[in-house]
Formats: C-alpha cells, sequence, structure tokens
C-alpha cells in the first residue's frame, strides 16, 4: 500500500534558476537583466567597484521597475567604496576636515576610520582626539568620548575651553566624570 502511494504522487523537480524572478506561481524565470543584476552584485560583493559600477550603470537604464532602486543604490554604495581609496589629504588638518565632513553627514565608522588614520601617522594630533570625543558622545559611547577628550585636553588644554562650549557634548553634560574633565578642581 505505501508502494502505491508514492507512485501516484506526482514527482515534483525544483528547477532553479540562478537569476531570474519569481513568475507569479513561485516560480523563477529566466530573465537577462535579473542575470545581468545579480552578476553586478556578484561583482560588487567580490571588491571590484569598477565592474560593478559599469554593468549597474549599464543595466539601469533598461531594469525592470523592481531592479532599479536597487542597481541606484548599488551604484551609490560602488562610487563610495572607489572614493574611499583615492583620497589623499596635503595636511592632517584637511584630513581632519574630511572627517569631520563624515561626522556630519552621519557616516559614523567612516569618521572614526579617518580619526584613527590621522592619529597614526600623527599621534599628537590633539584635534583628532576631540574630534573622536565628539563622535562617542553623539554615538552613546561615554567611556570612549571620556578617554579621547581627557587625552584632547592633555595634548592642548585650550579643548576645556572648547568642549565647555560644544553643543556636541550635550549628552555628557549630566555624567559628574564629564563636569570633573572640564571643571577640575584647582589645588
Amino acid at each position: 500500500m505505501m508502494q502505491e502511494a508514492r507512485s501516484a504522487a506526482p514527482s515534483r523537480k525544483k528547477t532553479i534558476v540562478a537569476a531570474g524572478k519569481p513568475d507569479g506561481r513561485g516560480r523563477v524565470t529566466s530573465d537577462p537583466a535579473y542575470q545581468h543584476y545579480q552578476a553586478a552584485v556578484q561583482l560588487l560583493q567580490g571588491g571590484k567597484y569598477e565592474k560593478a559600477l559599469a554593468a549597474l550603470e549599464k543595466l539601469l537604464p533598461e531594469a525592470p521597475m523592481e531592479l532599479q532602486d536597487r542597481c541606484r543604490i548599488y551604484i551609490t554604495t560602488c562610487r563610495r567604496q572607489m572614493e574611499k581609496g583615492s583620497l589623499s589629504f596635503l595636511t592632517p588638518e584637511e584630513h581632519y576636515d574630511y572627517a569631520i565632513s563624515q561626522l556630519n553627514t552621519g557616516y559614523y565608522e567612516e569618521a572614526r576610520d579617518q580619526f584613527n588614520n590621522i592619529l597614526t601617522g600623527h599621534p599628537n594630533a590633539d584635534y583628532a582626539f576631540y574630534g573622536l570625543a565628539v563622535l562617542e558622545a553623539i554615538t552613546g559611547r561615554v567611556q570612549g568620548c571620556l578617554d579621547n577628550l581627557s587625552k584632547a585636553i592633555e595634548l592642548n588644554p585650550k579643548n576645556r575651553l572648547q568642549a565647555r562650549v560644544d553643543n556636541d557634548f550635550q549628552n555628557m553634560v549630566d555624567d559628574p566624570r564629564f563636569t570633573e574633565l572640564l571643571y577640575p578642581e584647582v589645588p
């Protein structure tokens, strides 16, 4: 009886196409646009940003509506990744300005990388420690903020005065350690 039930059931083979789109019944159909899209995404994931960018830009005008937004996002990603490698700065201060621009636009990890890059070449750059302190304050990392601000003040006491009026430290004002750092008791 079990033998009969098995033979009576239709055999189901799933055919999966590497790139395609659902046809409304859950099956995937082959479509060149989807194949090109998948190839471009694989290039992007492999770190081949120039090739991925070219493939995505070529695909964008012909892409189905459901892929166009994704293509635009990946095009932006490719461009950002390509810009990272081409950055060069004449001075550490210029590098700092770039790091601050990243911080101000919400690219916190990129800003952190840039501040740390400054410190790699210039370990006494008080302004880079100050920038890291601001970043840590904005992202809610209290101890990191205190450590970096302390180092910035140690290297340049004028940073204490700047931090007193800097609105970026607004969420730190209730921390007594922050207050002690900015207003130390004079013996």
